[in-house]
This record gives structure tokens, C-alpha cells and sequence, in this order.
């Protein structure tokens, strides 16, 4: 492909000397101007003359930025259109993945996805989960990330705008570090919370979580609610420093190695799917029509 000291030589050009393309570079100077002298070197050139009042482009480096922008442009189209044509036989499936979004459940289901998306390849985003990040991410699924496994309800899809398409109901299950009390059981009753901190997203987050939060409130006020606002690692490592009990579901197992998620004798659940824009394109749409017959089969399995 193209020299990339093309650029430097164009943004020299426009910003008129080598400090101020250094800036727009956020590279230094020095590495500016040595950049310059290996391209008029290796082009037998001289670009540039270097007076006391600024930089004079000479007639041949007049003629190359000229060239130059036509070099780098039909270099950019060139490898667009190599892209476009690795996406006539290959359709791609970009997954955001994060410790609080695996993509294991597609994993999983990946011999039945290649049956019915033989042609589809995954590729594996990694992304942090923070509150910007959740923001940026499902409010423009389809751009960078097509994909996104979770847990959600309508109201998260509303704020997100976003849509999911829904695979299984998770119980809700608690978290506790492994030096609980409560570690060493392998399944907990109601009445194993009471005296505990029981971390629970604010209310309004999810309606699922609001019924559990007003059964507690009404009925077992022995718990303590623990309000916070959004799930990362900080929750989890809140949860295990302060020795709390965090609401989790079963597919957060290996977010914190000191966590044990435990099942709770209640009948409280929540949604889990594929988060995706609301308007898929058409490969994503045929992916999460193979997605949603996969589970299918998978269902009708287990009952045979």
C-alpha cells in the first residue's frame, strides 16, 4: 500500500510547518521532520525549502501533494472494496463481549449455527463494560458492534434504544465471596439473607428486579438493600471487600475468581438474549433467525 509518510507530508502541507503538524499528529517534531527527510530520501526529492520565515513547497513537492491525495484515497477505496468482496461470500457477525456479556451462550450453540449460517464467521469485540461504553455501544448497535448477550427487559431496551431478541429466562440467583457464610451452601432459602447486605440495581432499572425488590421490602425486611447503579467489576469487588450478597444470574460465574453464585428458593427471573439495533441488517436478521432456531432445536432436544 501507500508510503504512510504520504500523510505526514500532507498534513505538513496544510498545517505549514513541522510543529504545528506535530501537534495534530501528537507526535514530536523531531519525529515530524525525520519522517520528511526519509521520504525526500527515498524519493531523490527535495519536498520542501526550509527558510527562516517557514516551509516553501518546491515544484516537486507542489506536484506530489497533488498525487498524494489521489494515492491515498484510491489505496482506501482499493482496500473497501477487497472488504466488500470478502462480505460476498462471508458474512461477518461482530459480538461485543465484556465479563457482564459473554459470548458463550452463542458459543455454545455454534455447531447449529454453522448448519443454518454457513457462511457466517464471528468476530469477537472486546469492549469495557462502563456507563458510557453501555450508552455508546447499544445505542448504535449495527456500526461497530452487531451483537450484544445479556440481560434485559423492555424498560432497559427503551433507555438503550435498542431491541433484544430473548433465548432463555435466568433465574435470578446471589453472589457471595467465597469466604461467606453462606459459600458453603450449595443452594440458599429466603431466610439464608436475613442480616445480609443485599446488593440490588436501583429501582426502575429492571421491572423484574423491582418485583424481587418489593417482595424483600414487604415481606422480609430482615434484608438490608443495598442500592447501586450500574453492573461492572467495582459491583463485584464491592461485593466481595464488604462481604455483601450481590444479585447475579448463573452466565456471570467467571466475572470474579473470590465469587460463588448461588440459586435462591424464589421463582424470580429475568430475560436473557441478544441485544441488537432495532433495524438489523439483513445479515444480522438471518443470523438471529438461525440464532432463534438453534435454541429451538436445542429445546426439542432435551424433551426427547
Amino acid at each position: 500500500m501507500y508510503n504512510p509518510q504520504l500523510e505526514t507530508f500532507l498534513c505538513v502541507v496544510e498545517a505549514g510547518s513541522f510543529n504545528k503538524a506535530a501537534e495534530r499528529l501528537y507526535i514530536s517534531p523531531p519525529a515530524v521532520i525525520k519522517q520528511i527527510n526519509l521520504l525526500e530520501e527515498n524519493l531523490d526529492l527535495q519536498l520542501f525549502i526550509r527558510t527562516h520565515r517557514g516551509l516553501i513547497l518546491t515544484e516537486a513537492g507542489k506536484s506530489l501533494e497533488q498525487d498524494a491525495k489521489y494515492i491515498i484515497q484510491y489505496c482506501k477505496d482499493s482496500v473497501t472494496r477487497a472488504r466488500n468482496a470478502m462480505q460476498e461470500s462471508v458474512d461477518v457477525i461482530r459480538i461485543g463481549t465484556s465479563p457482564m456479556t459473554p459470548a458463550q451462550v452463542l458459543v455454545d450453540l455454534w455447531p447449529k449455527l454453522q448448519e443454518y449460517c454457513p457462511n457466517t464467521k464471528f468476530q469477537l469485540i472486546p469492549f469495557d463494560n462502563t456507563p458510557e461504553n453501555a450508552r455508546e455501544i447499544l445505542g448504535n448497535l449495527g456500526q461497530n458492534i452487531d451483537v450484544v448477550a445479556g440481560i434485559f427487559d423492555e424498560t432497559m431496551l427503551n433507555l438503550r434504544r435498542c431491541a433484544g431478541l430473548e433465548l432463555s429466562r435466568e433465574p435470578i440467583c446471589c453472589a457471595v465471596s467465597i469466604h461467606h457464610r453462606l459459600a458453603q451452601k450449595e443452594r440458599l432459602t429466603v431466610e439464608d439473607l436475613y442480616g445480609e447486605n443485599l446488593m440490588l440495581m436501583r429501582r426502575e432499572w429492571s421491572h423484574y428486579v423491582d418485583l424481587l425488590r418489593d417482595d424483600i421490602w414487604k415481606n422480609h425486611p430482615q434484608i438490608h438493600i443495598v442500592d447501586f447503579d450500574f453492573y461492572d467489576v467495582a459491583a463485584f469487588n464491592q461485593c466481595e471487600n464488604n462481604n455483601c450478597v450481590l444479585m447475579a444470574v448463573e452466565n456471570w460465574r467467571y466475572v470474579h475468581p473470590l465469587l460463588k453464585i448461588l440459586r435462591v428458593d424464589w421463582d424470580y427471573t429475568i430475560p436473557f438474549g441478544l441485544l441488537h439495533a432495532p433495524a438489523p441488517s439483513p445479515v444480522v436478521e438471518r443470523f438471529l433467525q438461525a440464532v432463534k432456531q438453534a435454541v429451538q432445536d436445542k429445546h426439542t432436544q432435551k424433551k426427547l
